[in-house]
């Protein structure tokens, strides 16, 4: 099938923003071996005649957009189920009750197949951050979260330890003059990628005003927890890198796909709102069906989020490795606000997300960060089932941000951190370590989901300055 675009559809009268997006989604998936001549020959038939094209299952749907039909979305209304779906919880000690209860409501959505709550766990918005939840066909915009494709990215560096204290002059400017951090603005230079070439940005009306900040912002992070520091990694005998066991120089990135994914979280969050009724408590919980013309968009612009996201720590880390004059010998990353088409052990076919937590098919290497002061861990997974292929994201907030603010002052942070060995550049007391949960005991509570390969420890940290 040759590329049908917005353009071509336009041509025979399909002025519809809704209808060209419903027709290429659907030409796509159902219509490959057709030419683009045969196509539009047939679209412009279901155009002249559509009612006789409505008993087809492949031209239905484009029929009835065609009459009116589907013009204003149908919602529809749903129970939730008597009973909760299995889930099983790592590190439930740790995790309070309203956090599990607030899984336990997303187990009672009736297309929850299965879930699962990791040991850094507490209460998010629709799903706990550190809640994984499997789904039968259908996607649910908050259960990825409004940072589509946060992520992290770790460069391990051809350097050793030691060139942290010899260079930290160097590293610092280079933080300073090649890292850009929260919502105005962006880098001096900009930036290039070929993701900003995706023909998403064209096919769906809705992405294409934000394609601009898309670009203003490429190669920066947010604020909040998003960092970018560098620091030293011991990697162990044995690991699957198969890199010698010793101490290496190296360079950590956490973020997402700033103003972007937000935008587009917001979008499908107040669609799927509006055409899946489920009771008020549960509300937040609305999903896409995956055969709808929604969840196809959804699908496509949370794939573009994801990749732009991973795109933004491609040009930190090439931004601040070519500064500094370093290479990389090996670089591991991996999304943890993102959803998934994956197959469960009795081989159903589902679809994953995980709010906040790293994915851990078997060998599947991650990163699981601590603190500004304490440990990051580089891991590989384990693939257990029972985790939906999950392990932790990080150590997870202990505090919320108001109270990690009320309980630290800049002095007592600084003590910390002078204490711990680690410079900062930016960052506030929101973020100090004791608002966190303690790392070793997260990392202890998943023996079963990961094997660690290797322990990151930061010594120069820049993140955003409220």
């Amino acid at each position: 099938m040759g590329n049908l675009r917005t353009k071509d559809l336009s041509k025979i009268g399909y002025h519809n923003d809704q209808l060209r997006s419903l027709v290429i989604g659907i030409a796509s998936k159902n219509f490959k071996h057709h030419s683009k001549q045969q196509l539009l020959d047939l679209l412009v038939n279901i155009k002249n005649d559509p009612e006789a094209f409505l008993d087809d299952e492949l031209t239905s749907k484009i029929a009835e957009k065609v009459i009116g039909k589907t013009d204003a979305p149908l919602f529809k209304t749903f129970e939730l189920r008597d009973e909760p779906v299995f889930c099983k919880t790592y590190g439930s000690k740790g995790i309070e009750q309203s956090t599990k209860k607030q899984m336990e409501l997303a187990n009672l959505l009736p297309i929850s197949v299965q879930g699962a709550l990791m040991p850094d766990a507490h209460m998010g918005f629709g799903l706990p951050i550190g809640g994984v939840l499997a789904t039968d066909n259908a996607v649910i915009p908050y259960a990825v979260g409004m940072d589509i494709g946060c992520r992290m990215a770790l460069s391990i560096i051809d350097e050793s330890d030691g060139f942290l204290k010899r260079f930290d002059y160097q590293i610092k400017q280079a933080l300073k003059n090649h890292t850009h951090f929260g919502m105005e603005g962006g880098l001096e230079v900009r930036q290039e990628h070929e993701v900003l070439d995706s023909p998403v940005f064209n096919e769906i009306p809705f992405l294409k005003p934000l394609r601009s900040k898309a670009v203003r912002q490429l190669g920066t992070s947010g604020s909040g927890n998003h960092f970018v520091e560098f620091g030293e990694i011991e990697l162990l005998a044995d690991n699957i890198l198969g890199l010698p066991a010793k101490k290496y120089t190296a360079l950590l990135t956490h973020s997402g796909s700033r103003g972007l994914g937000s935008a587009i979280a917001r979008h499908y969050t107040q669609i799927a709102m509006n055409t899946c009724k489920l009771p008020r408590h549960a509300q937040q919980l609305a999903w896409l069906d995956m055969n709808s013309e929604a969840g196809q968009e959804y699908w496509l612009t949370m794939t573009l989020a994801g990749d732009y996201a991973k795109a933004c720590h491609e040009r930190i880390h090439a931004n601040l490795l070519n500064a500094l004059g370093l290479k990389a010998l090996h670089v591991v990353e991996n999304h943890h606000n993102f959803a998934w088409k994956d197959q469960l052990a009795d081989g159903r076919n589902v679809i994953i997300h995980r709010k906040g937590a790293t994915p851990a098919h078997a060998g599947e290497l991650g990163i699981i960060p601590g603190s500004m002061t304490t440990p990051a861990y580089l891991v590989a997974g384990k693939g257990a089932n029972d985790a939906l292929y999950s392990a932790s994201h990080g150590a997870g907030r202990a505090m919320s941000r108001q109270k990690a603010k009320d309980n630290m002052t800049v002095s007592a942070m600084k003590k910390l951190l002078t204490n711990a060995g680690v410079t900062l550049i930016g960052g506030t007391v929101e973020e100090n370590p004791l608002a966190y949960k303690d790392i070793e005991t997260v990392i202890a509570a998943q023996g079963d989901l990961v094997d660690i390969q290797g322990k990151f420890y930061p010594r120069i940290v820049r993140m955003n300055k409220e």
